[in-house]
């Protein structure tokens, strides 16, 4: 696995809505590291993106630094 300190290139993203929430994942294209957030289904969904790719970019950083 490359290191690497946040997305530089694709990120797939997948909704799901569960109950009266919606789950976000967000996926590195290039490392295939996922994380996922859950929000309410009357949060927007461009907020929620930014939210899970702030999360994957975080994620990418730690796994940078072991």
């Amino acid at each position: 696995m490359s290191r690497r300190s946040g997305p530089t290139g694709s990120v797939y993203l997948e909704y799901y809505p569960v109950g009266q929430q919606i789950k976000v994942s967000a996926i590195d294209a290039a490392t295939g590291v996922e994380v996922s957030v859950f929000g309410p289904k009357s949060a927007s969904q461009e907020d929620l993106k930014q939210l899970a790719i702030r999360k994957l970019t975080r994620r990418l950083e730690q796994l940078a630094q072991q």
